[in-house]
């Protein structure tokens, strides 16, 4: 899943987020910003679901590209419409990682709603983070995460949450520092 590894990557990405140290990293920022609802646009098998219902979050609206359970509607995120939030006030995923995905993940998703988006810390120092940046409200801090459920590792990746909002753009970014 990251640069420092030869194993082969998941399809379309899949890696899920069941590393509860994921939401707990995030749920300072959701209170702060009163978030209340949400759209899950990559949701996998609904693990992150699950960290953000314990914290009282309402899910609006799930989708994903590969649905691996019943009840879950195929949506390829980067055609989601305001229509498709089903009132949720945001949007919060650990999307798939390929810059090409990521980048038009970020530019659709942070029209529609503020997108609270899992990927790896480094980004933010890089020239293709530049056009995004703009509009990044936060970045939180996380560490590093498990993504497979069948290792004791973590991944050789630091994360971060990142908070996109185009009708902020021109914002100034707040660097948030690790929970715990």
């Amino acid at each position: 899943m990251g640069k420092r590894s030869d194993f082969p990557r998941m399809k379309n990405e899949y890696y899920r987020t069941f590393d509860p140290r994921a939401g707990a990293a995030l749920k300072p920022l959701l209170q702060h910003y009163g978030v209340k609802s949400y759209c899950e646009p990559c949701v996998g098998l609904k693990d992150l679901v699950g960290q953000l219902k314990a914290f009282g979050l309402i899910c609006s609206a799930l989708y994903d590209i590969n649905p691996r359970r019943p009840g879950i509607p195929y949506a390829d995120a980067r055609l989601l419409q305001a229509a498709d939030l089903n009132g949720a006030s945001d949007i919060i995923t650990n999307p798939p990682w390929l810059r090409m995905i990521l980048h038009s993940l970020i530019d659709v998703l942070a029209g529609l709603a503020p997108t609270f988006l899992l990927f790896e810390a480094d980004w933010k120092h890089t020239k293709q983070s530049a056009p995004f940046m703009d509009y990044c409200t936060d970045v939180v801090s996380v560490g590093r995460l498990k993504f497979m459920p069948c290792t004791t590792q973590d991944a050789k990746e630091n994360c971060a949450w990142y908070r996109f909002d185009k009708r902020r753009a021109g914002c100034s970014t707040i660097f948030h520092g690790r929970v715990a």
